[in-house]
This record gives structure tokens, sequence and C-alpha cells, in this order.
């Protein structure tokens, strides 16, 4: 490796492209997910998991990668983290079933987890100063334009190739990632780098969501009240329970050092970030079903429908991140969930034979600046006032509540789609039960920001502005 000093924006760059492609791979599988369905032959159910495999490990591991980075160095964490996501995709990519294709993502999602948090890590520990927000507001604009891209990068590659290529489009970003660490990338760690980490703990919050995931997703085919769904939904509670003793009382080194959250700006930010995710990944899941379900669209014209919400959504990162010093951080998140708040009352609107410029379009943009605005001052929010050592476990937490929160919702929604479609009898897997279904989920969205909208308060006014 060169003695010369790094130029920063590589270090960013490669933080960057690593947090694109984590992101990336949350979205980019909805579009091609139809296509999926047909050659894996999925389940309504199974389809569900593709998606929720991958976040649901990603949430559950990703304080034990933030953790690793701190404790173990950015640069080995990083490559690591590249390594088994890679490698995952490629498995993605040339699945044959259900089971495989569920399995993989799970796996690709632990890779995420320890990547994820190493890219923030790098962040902080390269930028200081008023050069850090804007730093984090490129790191936003990337992490938030993946999710929308996704829709658009999904299309094309489904449309044109086949859906294999959502998952071996991974292998050119992480090989440029490695290529790039390995020469420009220096090791930074933590001295106490032998301290234990908290298996148990990751182990035991992701397999407790993944329970209550499980019967919320089953629901609708054995019953609310029945005994399979209430025993997955206690037996996950009963873990969660167990998740926070062990945190609490028994482990030595704890993945969630409950500390942290004393102060009000990260757990203000944590919990808007959960509420926010979940309305989002929602989102993206149905419009995907909404553009090539109900009007017919390919994959390519799906694609490209979401290309104004990418957009959006870089547009309000860079804004934010301008802005964010001057005006502090709870003026944003005020703008951001109201009009986020809107935007989903707007989208419920939507109807069977409305056009995308007239049903979609608006409010889609509306939703998706609303996220870019809040990315910014989220993320400033979660790492304030951190030790520079405990950068990866407050990142870490930022970005599991996100997933946590999409995928808990999801789940919960899509439960609740099915359910409203039932109620229009035969005729239920119809368009116009569909979009009744669809409509509900995207009215509560807007409940859950305008929830998100009332958590601001915990935010300090003064947030921000003391550190600009």
């Amino acid at each position: 490796m060169t003695t010369k000093k790094v130029p920063d924006w590589i270090i960013l760059t490669l933080a960057c492209i690593a947090q694109f492609m984590v992101v990336l791979d949350v979205s980019i599988v909805n579009v091609a997910l139809p296509s999926m369905k047909h050659s894996l032959h999925l389940t309504a159910s199974g389809s569900e998991w593709v998606v929720n495999a991958y976040v649901l490990t990603f949430a559950g591991f990703l304080l034990l990668g933030g953790r690793a980075a701190d404790l173990f160095g950015r640069r080995k964490v990083y490559l690591t983290g590249i390594a088994i996501f890679v490698l995952a995709s490629i498995g993605a990519g040339l699945a044959a079933n259900q089971s495989q294709i569920i399995a993989v993502r799970a796996l690709q999602g632990i890779g995420g987890a320890i990547l994820s948090p190493a890219t923030l890590t790098i962040i902080i520990t390269t930028f200081q100063g008023a050069r850090l927000p804007k730093a984090i507001g490129a790191w936003s604009a990337v992490a938030g334009a993946g999710g929308a891209v996704g829709g658009l990068l999904g299309g094309i590659l489904t449309g044109v190739i086949s859906w294999r290529w959502v998952f071996f489009i991974n292998v050119p970003f992480g090989a440029a990632a490695v290529v790039g660490a390995i020469l420009y990338l220096k090791e930074l760690r933590n001295k106490d780098a032998l301290v234990k980490l908290d298996i148990f703990g990751a182990v035991a919050v992701t397999t407790s969501l993944a329970a209550i995931i499980y019967g919320v997703v089953e629901s609708p085919a054995v019953g609310w009240g029945s005994n399979q769904t209430m025993s997955w939904l206690c037996g996950g509670a009963v873990g969660l329970a167990i998740f926070v003793f062990w945190e609490l009382k028994v482990a030595s080194h704890p993945l969630v050092p409950f500390r942290i959250f004393k102060s009000r700006t990260i757990l203000g930010a944590d919990l808007v970030m959960f509420c926010m995710g979940g309305a989002f990944f929602c989102m993206w899941y149905f419009l995907t079903f909404y553009f090539q379900g109900v009007h017919g669209y390919g994959p390519v014209r799906a694609g490209f429908a979401f290309l104004p919400m990418a957009l959006s959504i870089i547009a309000g990162a860079q804004i934010s991140s301008r802005i964010v010093a001057k005006t502090g951080i709870r003026p944003l998140l005020f703008i951001g969930t109201i009009m986020a708040t809107i935007g989903f009352f707007w989208m419920s609107r939507l109807t069977v034979h409305g056009g995308y410029a007239t049903d979609v379009l608006g409010p889609s943009i509306a939703c998706s600046l609303a996220m870019g605005l809040l990315f910014t001052p989220l993320a400033a929010a979660a790492t304030m006032g951190v030790d520079r050592a405990d950068s990866g476990l407050a990142s870490g937490a930022l970005n599991a509540g996100r997933q946590i929160g999409g995928s808990l919702a999801l789940a919960i929604l899509a439960t609740i789609v099915i359910e409203k479609a039932h109620t229009f009898g035969a005729a239920w897997q119809g368009p116009v039960a569909q979009v009744a279904g669809y409509q509900r989920a995207f009215e509560i969205s807007s409940a859950i920001t305008l929830v998100a909208f009332a958590l601001t308060f915990l935010v300090p006014a003064t947030a921000g502005r003391q550190a600009a």
C-alpha cells in the first residue's frame, strides 16, 4: 500500500460503493419477484421470504457487524463482509428452488450486516468537522438512492437478461470494492480487539424476530387466532424478552449497550428510522406488484417507473446535507416526516384504472424526497456524541432499526393486503381486490409516518446546530 496520504474522495467512494450494493439488494429483488415466482415456483409467502430472509438477518446481525468493525478493524471487517456478500449473491443467482433462494438470501443478509456498519465507521473515522456532514450526506444519498435505483436496475436486468442478474450484478461491484480496499484503505481498530462478541445476542434477536414474522406471514392461511400463529408470536415475544434480559444482566460485552439510548437524540433518531423504514420498504414492494400485476407493466417499464423516486431521494439527501448545520436536525425531521405522511395518504388514493402520472408520480416523489431529506439528519443524530470507538455500534443500531421496521411492516401490511382482498370473496385475486389492499396498506403507512413525526420531538431542538 502506498505511504502517501490517500485522497478522502477515494475513501468516501469505497464506503459508498459498499453501502450502495448492500441497500440495492433490499429493493432490486422487488421488480424481479414476479419473474422469480414463475421460475422458482414461489408461493405467496415464499415471495415475502425472499425479501424478509435478507432483511431479517441483515437487521439481526447489524449490531454485531457494527461492533466487529469497532473491535477488529474497519478494513478487515469491510473485506470480510464483501466476500460473504458476493459469494452469497452468486449462490442466489444460481438458486434452483424456493428453499435455496431463501437460504442464500439469509446468508447474503449476514454479509450485508457485516459490511454496512463498516462503511459508516470508515466515514466517521476519516472525516471530521465541517466535512463530516457532507460526507454523511453523500453516503446517505447513495444509501437512499440504492433503494430506489434497485427498482430501475432490477427491471432492466430482469427484462433484458434474466432475474438471476439482479444477484450477479454484485460481483463487479464487489470486485471493485475489494481492489480499492486492498490498495487504499488503512486499518483502524479499537485497542480492545480481544473483547468477546455477543454471538448469542445476535442469534437470539434474529431468531425471535423471524418467529414473529413467520407467525404474521402465515396467519392468512391458518388464522390469527390459531394455535400455530399464537405459538410463533408468543415464542418470538419470549425470545425477545430473553434477549433483553441477556443484554442487561448476563452479557459481559452486550450486543446492545442500552446506555447509548440514554441520549434523546440517538433514541429519537433510531425510532424515527424504525417507522420510516417500515413505510418505505412497503412502498417499493407494493408498487412493484401494482405496476406489474394490476397495470401489466413489463420488468423494464416497471423499473423505469422507479426512476423519479431515485432522483428525488438523491436530491433530498443533498439538500439536507447542505443545510443541516444551519437548521439543526429537528426541523428537517419535521419536514420530512410530514411530507411523507401527506405523500403516503395521497398514494392511498390510487385506483385500478388510474395512470402512473395521475396516481403514482406525485405521491411517490413526495415520499422519496422526504426520505432523502431524512437520511442525513438521522445519520447525524444517531452518531452524535458517540465515542469514535462506538461509531460502528451506533450506525449499526440506526440501520438495524430501519431493517427491522421494514421487515415487520412488510409482514404485517402484506397480511393486511391479503385479508382486505379476501373481503371481495371469489374475486379476491382480481385487480380491484388487490388495489383495495394496497390502498389500505398505504393508509396505514401514512399513519406510521405520522407516528414518526411525533417521535421527532424526542430530538432536542438544538441538536445539530451545536455541532455546526
